[in-house]
């Protein structure tokens, strides 16, 4: 006899504003408690110092939380100039200082090196695995860490604001594997005064804004029973991650047919030159993510959304 998962079956997207010192997993966690969830994950950590968008799946909705940690990310940070830290933010220990205080035209002129297809160490500091272990586990215990470069796209990166000498406020859209931190701390290299991030907070993960996003204190009044205890209200669709998906509908007997992992026959007009990953529909229901090839979806991925 298989064992009855614990929880409910929730479905769908939850837009987390991640709040200040919580673990990405401490937030997840909290959130599938109120909903009392059989299933959840989220979709791009965050550092406990960080703020804002944290997308969180439920049940069926997991098996598109790839399509958001794929997609373009949107950030707002503070970078303290005249010290660097290991950690490359402020909980860590200042390892280099500097007297130097950069212009605005320092900064403006140095931003376009910092836009494009651009080589990034991460922090040593990071969730990356070494040898099975996390960098952050590595540092922690005092092991030396060594990250190779790799390749990362910046797609933006704005000065918005210089309260004063020592601080100054950026906006950046990036890609994914992209270190806000190692943005900081390779500036302030790069300016001769070196740097090190005080405050982040993420605006937004593929299709996902601080439009959709809600509190913990938000989900929490929410569910309280003298309140209504309505929480549905705050969930996307499943299908709210594939925002740049092109979606087909189908019919009954195909959609069973998706279902069971059998491809199905594309009909229609237009059925010849459509290609590519789409997901199928029926009802308005998701039934299937996959690809098309000459003329037939082939399912990748089946939802069962009861």
């Amino acid at each position: 006899m298989a064992r009855r998962k614990k929880g409910s079956p929730v479905h769908g997207w939850l837009i987390l504003d991640k709040p200040l010192g919580a673990t990405s997993t401490q937030a997840l966690g909290a959130v599938k408690r109120i909903y009392d969830a059989q299933k959840a994950g989220h979709a791009g950590t965050l550092d406990p110092l960080a703020t804002g968008i944290l997308p969180i799946a439920f049940g069926e909705a997991t098996k598109t939380v790839s399509f958001a940690v794929d997609g373009e990310k949107a950030y707002r940070f503070t970078v303290r100039w005249g010290e660097e830290t290991n950690t490359d933010d402020a909980e860590g220990v200042v390892t280099a200082t500097s007297d130097k205080r950069p212009t605005v035209a320092d900064i403006e002129a140095l931003l376009p090196d910092f836009i494009g297809e651009i080589s990034q160490t991460p922090p040593a500091f990071s969730a990356i695995k070494i040898d099975g272990n996390r960098a952050y586990d590595l540092a922690r215990e005092g092991e030396e860490v060594v990250l190779e470069p790799r390749i990362v796209v910046i797609d933006e990166l704005r000065l918005v604001e210089v309260p004063d000498e020592r601080t100054a406020v950026f906006e950046a859209e990036c890609g994914k594997g992209t270190y806000v931190r190692a943005i900081a701390r390779d500036m302030g290299r790069a300016l001769g005064c070196r740097g090190h991030v005080i405050a982040l907070r993420r605006t937004r993960v593929g299709p996902f804004s601080e439009d959709d996003a809600v509190t913990l204190d938000e989900l929490r009044d929410a569910a309280a029973p003298e309140n209504g205890g309505d929480i549905g209200q705050f969930l996307l669709p499943v299908e709210a991650a594939l925002d740049d998906v092109p979606e087909l509908a189908v019919s009954q007997q195909d959609a069973a047919n998706l279902a069971m992992g059998r491809s199905v026959l594309i009909r229609g007009r237009d059925a010849p030159i459509l290609s590519g990953p789409m997901f199928a529909t029926c009802k308005g229901r998701i039934v299937a993510l996959g690809e098309i090839e000459k003329g037939a979806l082939h399912p990748t991925r089946v939802f069962n959304l009861g």
